[in-house]
């Protein structure tokens, strides 16, 4: 009869090691927890200010920021990074909600989910390849910037005492660390601050003035929307914008936290589970989101968070804050989360990028990339925007440049009778172009040989390219002979040679 196996201190070690980190080490489990609650606080004031931006109830977008954080901490691809209710999604269903009203817009989230799922499934993610380090130093440097810009409307015609206030925070961030990293300065700088203005009666904006907090959890439910053709043709190019623009946004977001903490992350997974937290969002009556760069900055690079719980306790927090704490979050002062998001921003900011040294070395073409990323990003306070324009200037320069790297060099045989063209270098369209005007087609022999050992043939327009330098030679009654192809450029000649003239 079989028995069970006894336990051995190799199975119990090898038990441990499968326990997350924060249930093996207590110092892991006070960061996490502590900066779960940092950025909770962080996110009140824009989770409410994002639904203004939707022109909804700000309940709305706290829920979503709840349901989004606590979704994605078991489904995505990226440990601690924060995904809830955003800017870029609030601005594109904006209109949706104007013109259509609630029910409307909660349909477009669950589709925009469903689109993410779809596309994450069909390995979408992996496009993130095709986005140069270049266009990701210009995406950095323009969040730094949109971060900032974000705080300066709490800056504008308010009392005197905010600016002390900020500059309080500010200081007790920088100097807070150089005591004790036991609790994260951020989470030490909105307490006191708070403790400043409530012992002292200092009357300056607080949390509660941009909106009230929801008392009660979220209810699952169904959107209330006719069901019909017209309803998904309604909100499905909302939907496409809304799953576009948010896993964007997410993916550009998880390869800087990469980046950050030197660890890699599952891409697919992200897509996936960014579709599924914008679900159930949706079914519990959000407004829908993705990943939060400035609330992922709090939590990875300023409070030290590395594992799923921080993320998690984002959103539990969110909801105990908002529910339990009210009246108290209520009484926190702008000043204090306007001071930790400036002071995220100059953490973010890639001051190396622009340093006088860097610029000197740097290829006029990268610097050109960088600078039209952010000039994009801050022009359109649009993220993705800018991504997909500094990517495609990228791919322009890049294309230009190798362009000039094919090379054809002649060589007359000993006899008179032949001449063969060396051809150096990748063959397509940009490079192709050039191609045709390289060869001597009055002055050579009757016996052209083209030898292409040293390049490859990429695309049509190169095949083309060959087939107009053969009837060139043709016209003057002499023959080509094209030698030395790789087998892959062999076989797409083979298929596209003749076809592709229309004459």
């Amino acid at each position: 009869m079989p028995t069970s196996p006894v336990p051995t201190e190799t199975s119990g070690a090898w038990l441990r090691a499968r326990r997350p980190d924060w249930l093996r080490d207590p110092k892991v489990w006070r960061t996490e927890v502590l900066a779960g609650l940092v950025v909770a606080l962080a996110l009140i004031p824009e989770a409410i200010s994002f639904s203004i931006i939707a022109g909804v109830d700000p309940a709305i977008g706290l829920f979503a920021s709840f349901t989004m954080a606590v979704v994605i901490s078991v489904v995505g691809g990226r440990r601690a990074m924060i995904s809830a209710a955003t800017g870029a999604v609030a601005l594109v269903i904006a209109p949706l909600n104007r013109d259509h009203g609630l029910g409307h817009l909660v349909a477009a989230v669950i589709l925009a989910g469903v689109i993410q799922i779809a596309l994450g499934a069909l390995g979408v993610a992996k496009l993130m390849r095709f986005v140069p380090r270049s266009v990701m130093v210009g995406f950095v440097n323009s969040l730094a910037i949109l971060i900032f810009m974000a705080q300066v409307p709490e800056m504008r015609d308010v009392p005197w005492p905010v600016y002390p206030l900020i500059l309080g925070g500010l200081l007790l961030m920088v100097f807070f660390p150089k005591v004790t990293t036991v609790v994260p300065a951020p989470l030490v700088s909105i307490v006191i601050l708070t403790a400043i203005t409530l012992g002292a009666g200092i009357a300056v904006p607080t949390v509660g003035d941009k909106g009230d907090l929801p008392s009660s959890l979220p209810v699952p439910g169904l959107p209330d929307v006719p069901f019909t053709l017209e309803t998904l043709s309604t909100i499905a190019p909302y939907a496409l914008a809304m799953a576009l623009v948010g896993l964007m946004e997410s993916l550009m977001t998880a390869k800087l936290v990469d980046e950050i903490t030197d660890t890699p992350s599952s891409k697919t997974r992200e897509s996936i589970g960014q579709g599924v937290a914008n679900v159930v969002t949706g079914f519990f009556g959000g407004m829908g989101g993705c990943a939060m760069i400035g609330q992922t900055m709090i939590n990875v690079k300023v409070s030290g968070a590395r594992t799923r719980l921080s993320t998690f306790l984002a959103g539990a927090f969110l909801m105990v804050l908002c529910i339990v704490f009210g009246p108290i979050v209520s009484d926190i002062p702008m000043a204090a989360l306007v001071a930790v998001m400036v002071m995220v921003a100059f953490a973010t900011f890639d001051w190396h990028s622009v340093a006088p040294k860097t610029l000197k070395r740097m290829p006029t073409g990268e610097i050109a990339v960088m600078a039209i990323t952010v000039a994009c990003v801050v022009a359109t306070d649009n993220l993705a925007i800018g991504v997909v324009v500094g990517s495609v200037t990228a791919m322009v320069i890049f294309a230009k440049r190798v362009a000039h790297l094919a090379e054809v060099v002649p060589q007359l045989a000993p006899d008179g009778d032949s001449v063969r063209y060396t051809v150096t270098g990748e063959l397509f369209f940009a490079s192709s172009n050039d191609l045709v005007t390289q060869f001597h087609y009055q002055d050579d022999p009757d016996l052209v040989l083209i030898d292409l050992s040293a390049a490859h043939i990429w695309d049509a327009s190169s095949v083309a390219a060959l087939d107009a330098i053969e009837t060139k030679y043709a016209q003057r009654g002499k023959t080509v002979e094209i030698i030395g192809l790789n087998a892959p450029s062999a076989d797409l000649h083979r298929r596209l040679t003749g076809e592709l003239s229309g004459h």
